[in-house]
């Protein structure tokens, strides 16, 4: 019975990953397709004959290579200012006594309560004030820190033993030193996983730079898909074109850095 139930369970774990991933190949599939109706069934499961001319077109029609610069110019700053601002306010938060701080983690912490898009209101009217939109910065700056980044890595701080700080002080190491140089390293996988769930969530950031941005120049990738579904809606291949170039990076970037997500997951720290 155990080994009937596991192969059962083996089963049903396939049948899920296979729904899972049949949206994507499909995609895949039929960015390479030469002609025919896209939407026939049964659906073909192997492109014939398969070309790389939609990938061309898509790249060329729509000039793609302008809107990932713009897409790498946002998810590099923004993952950049949010991992190391999220450093610098958890640290304290984890290793640093003082008076209130418990105060200070609670209100943090309550903005969480209050979902996204009431915030869209606030930050467009701040920016338009500060004169950032239809900028980068405008992009970026509210998204600067997130809490949850604040507290993934605040947890990731509290599993480090105290001796090794400890052991720094008796040597005379001053804070931001034992902060950059002694405990921020002990926490790489941590730092690795919170780098991957930011470049995602940058590179899939479609809303606020739609309502921020008025230049179409300017647009991420996210934004600009929608515009090249829309151009291209008696050519669907070129559209799964630009969809599959769209992911691609962030496909890349999880499965170089699927160790450290692992290393993090388990609590595991690499010296």
């Amino acid at each position: 019975m155990p080994k009937i139930r596991k192969v059962l369970t083996y089963v049903v774990l396939v049948l899920f990953s296979l729904l899972s991933v049949w949206p994507f190949y499909w995609i895949a599939k039929t960015s390479f397709e030469a002609g025919g109706n896209v939407y026939k069934y049964p659906p073909s499961l192997i492109p014939y004959p398969a070309t790389f001319s939609n990938y061309v077109g898509a790249w060329k029609t729509v000039k793609l290579g302008n809107y990932y610069l713009n897409t790498i110019i946002i998810a590099g700053f923004g993952t950049l200012l949010n991992v190391l601002f999220s450093l610098m306010v958890a640290y304290p938060l984890a290793r640093i006594d003082f008076k209130g701080k418990q105060l200070v983690l609670f209100l943090i912490l309550l903005p969480m309560m209050i979902p996204v898009q009431n915030t869209l209101i606030v930050n467009y009217l701040t920016l338009r004030k500060l004169g950032l939109l239809n900028t980068y910065t405008g992009v970026i700056l509210p998204q600067a820190v997130t809490i949850f980044g604040i507290f993934m890595m605040r947890q990731a701080y509290l599993s480090i033993p105290k001796s090794f700080e400890d052991a720094a002080r008796i040597d005379g190491a001053g804070e931001l030193y034992i902060w950059w140089k002694i405990i921020t390293p002990l926490i790489k996988p941590d730092i690795a996983t919170l780098v991957v769930f930011q470049v995602i969530t940058w590179w899939d950031n479609f809303l606020w730079p739609l309502i921020v941005l008025s230049d179409s120049n300017k647009y991420p990738l996210s934004v600009a898909l929608v515009y090249l579904n829309s151009t291209f809606q008696v050519n669907f291949r070129y559209t799964a074109a630009g969809i599959v170039l769209a992911i691609l990076p962030v496909v890349l970037l999880f499965i170089f850095a699927q160790r450290y997500i692992i290393n993090a997951i388990a609590g595991g720290v690499k010296y």
